[in-house]
């Protein structure tokens, strides 16, 4: 064999090689066991507002990203709502260089170190993970891994500021900063535009701050991630309630050529039963917000709010779960989620039911309260529950849960809290006219651009889908971003 053939053969060999070697790391690597996150201890956790999840140390987030696959088609990024390079993140722990891996998450998410903390990554990108679709095992932990490498890069103090556009002068007005606000501000500042957010509230972050105790996303987290867009340009304007203090024509007037509207989903919705309006009853939305803004939990704050020992928290999603520890971290005894399908049903992360039982809340799962009751001073005392079971599924494919006849028993409360879901802020539709709108009171926008009836008018988020996820908001964000700046630029 000449010279040039054999070197023809080695080439062709080099392929095979390089997939034997791969084959060889990758079954090394499926049997390293997924990594599991550092929490504070039950007992210890309950009684404070200090966040519940650590976070991984160097050593735990090398080891994890060790364990993707580096797969030449990467299903993990289709779950993902902002479309981070998930890969290339993790390579970059994988290699030690943290700091890379932070900017590479910048690159499409405005609010990283949020995500990597409140975002159900089991739902969509983790569910998308070779090792679950195809192995059976445990997907990689790529929440945990975003978490570690925005936190390594705020802990390090070398913070990046995204790659911005030539400025070019054109003003646009956000509605509102919660995570759909702050993704498409951040998409469009990129881009160059002078964008301005409206907040109706006296902090910026919307739902981050209000909707969302300490104990699972800490105020400092958001605050930093908020001045990350502050140093790209971004300008915020707090106590400015767009349809009240300024309207549609005066956003206009003073020369915004594109709106986004992301003012959320914050009217609660109620059960229609008798004593709902008895003294200690109130909205998971009231509650929160309250206690997360307005520091509530303490006895001299100018609106102090009632802290039961015998609290009911009603539904079974995440806003339950913030509402129900939140209780127990206010001194309730009890502290009990009632509600009316079994847990296998509850929309919540597994995470938080966890988190949960293990600081002693109680579960009457197959419950559902049908009256409350009050002292002679009209506050709520007692509770009856309608006990429930299973029947046929349901349009969102659940079972329906159906009553058992004659199956009612009373329990002693002193507070409930009434978590069943949100309907749409109606301001923004009520007063920018010429929107379509839902008979849910949603802002109806086309799909692909979340462009509105009106053409200069954008909308995502809660006000779009009625109540969803911060990821799937931050999607509809950079989504809108996309579609106005093409727009803009006349394609």
């Amino acid at each position: 064999m000449t010279t040039e053939t054999n070197n023809i053969a080695v080439r062709r060999a080099e392929p095979w090689r390089e997939e034997l070697r791969k084959s060889k790391k990758n079954k090394e690597r499926t049997g390293i066991p997924r990594v599991h996150m550092n929490e504070l201890d039950a007992d210890y956790r309950s009684r404070n507002k200090e966040e519940v999840n650590l976070g991984l140390t160097a050593e735990q987030a090398v080891l994890e990203a060790q364990r993707c696959l580096d797969c030449p088609n990467p299903t993990c990024m289709t779950g993902c709502p902002v479309g981070i390079n998930i890969p290339t993140f993790i390579k970059n722990i994988e290699r030690g260089e943290f700091l890379e891996a932070a900017k590479t998450l910048k690159e499409t998410s405005a609010l990283p170190a949020v995500c990597g903390r409140v975002c159900p990554q089991e739902k969509q990108c983790e569910c998308q993970c070779i090792y679950q679709l195809k192995l059976g095992k445990e997907p990689v932990a790529i929440g945990y891994l975003e978490r570690f490498a925005a936190d390594y890069e705020r802990e390090s103090g070398n913070i990046s500021v995204p790659e911005i556009a030539e400025k070019n002068g054109i003003k646009i007005a956000v509605v509102g900063s919660g995570p759909a606000g702050l993704s498409f501000a951040g998409d469009m500042a990129k881009k160059g535009y002078d964008v301005t957010v409206f907040e109706a509230l006296h902090e910026i972050g919307g739902v981050l701050k209000y909707g969302i105790p300490e104990f699972r996303l800490p105020n400092s987290i958001v605050d930093v991630e908020i001045e990350g867009l502050r140093k790209m340009g971004v300008k915020f304007i707090a106590n400015c309630i767009v349809g009240k203090t300024i309207s549609y024509e005066d956003l206009q007037e003073e020369g915004f050529k594109g709106i986004f509207a992301a003012s959320g989903a914050g009217l609660p919705n109620f059960m229609n039963i008798p004593g709902e309006n008895l003294i200690g009853v109130m909205s998971s939305n009231e509650y929160l917000t309250r206690v997360n803004l307005m520091d509530a939990a303490n006895p001299e704050s100018d609106t102090p709010v009632l802290q039961g020992k015998n609290v009911a928290v009603i539904g079974g999603g995440n806003t339950a779960m913030d509402s129900v520890r939140t209780a127990r971290r206010l001194g309730a005894d009890r502290a009990m989620i009632i509600y009316r399908r079994s847990e296998e049903e509850m929309p919540a992360r597994l995470e938080e039911v966890k988190y949960a039982k293990e600081e002693g809340v109680e579960f009457l799962t197959l419950h559902n309260p049908v009256e409350y009751t009050g002292d002679e001073y009209g506050r709520v005392k007692q509770m009856k529950l309608q006990r429930m079971e299973l029947g046929e599924p349901d349009a969102s494919g659940r079972r329906r849960p159906v009553p058992v006849e004659g199956a009612i028993e009373t329990i002693d409360v002193d507070e409930v809290i009434v978590s069943v879901g949100v309907s749409p802020n109606p301001l923004i539709p009520s007063s920018f006219q010429g929107l379509d709108v839902s008979r849910w009171g949603t802002i109806v926008v086309d799909e692909s651009t979340m462009q509105s009836a009106l053409p200069d008018v954008y909308a995502g988020g809660d006000i779009v889908r009625g109540g969803a996820t911060v990821i799937l908001a931050m999607g509809d964000g950079r989504k809108a971003a996309a579609a106005m700046d093409a727009r803009l630029r006349g394609e």
